[in-house]
């Protein structure tokens, strides 16, 4: 009587193990999701004026932009100019910050109607972006 050898023999391909490698895609993931600066946009492309006093607001929460044709967009979406306050309002926290791009070919009496709208709605901190200027 012949034996049979347990083992590899019998016709099963051997596997390779993946959970270390995942672990390993896992903290990297995890690690380049907390090192990124996350950069919010008002999501339309806007021409802004320069000023020697801009700093920079790294700590706004909403971004809220003025095109030069008068649309108001708040994070992407287009808003109409009524429901702007009620639209920051509700994307911002207590301590929030919004900043208003307003773009240089727009008119400053709508700058003026969006930023008081802002306010009514409750919030405090309202900045204007510009760009710095170069001399």
């Amino acid at each position: 009587m012949r034996r049979r050898r347990v083992g590899a023999d019998d016709g099963e391909a051997s596997e390779v193990n993946l959970t270390p490698m995942l672990d390993v895609v896992f903290i990297m993931l995890i690690f380049f999701i907390v090192t990124t600066s996350f950069i919010k946009e008002s999501g339309v492309e806007i021409e802004r004026p320069e000023s020697s006093a801009a700093t920079p607001r790294p700590d706004a929460q909403v971004m809220v932009a003025i095109t030069p044709e008068g649309a108001v967009w708040v994070d992407g979406r287009a808003v109409d100019l009524h429901r702007v306050g009620n639209e920051v309002a509700g994307l911002v926290s207590e301590e929030g910050s919004v900043v208003i791009q307003a773009d240089r070919d727009s008119t400053t009496g709508l700058l003026i109607e969006v930023m008081d709208r802002i306010r009514e709605a409750g919030v405090e901190q309202v900045a204007v972006a510009a760009s710095r200027s170069r001399s």
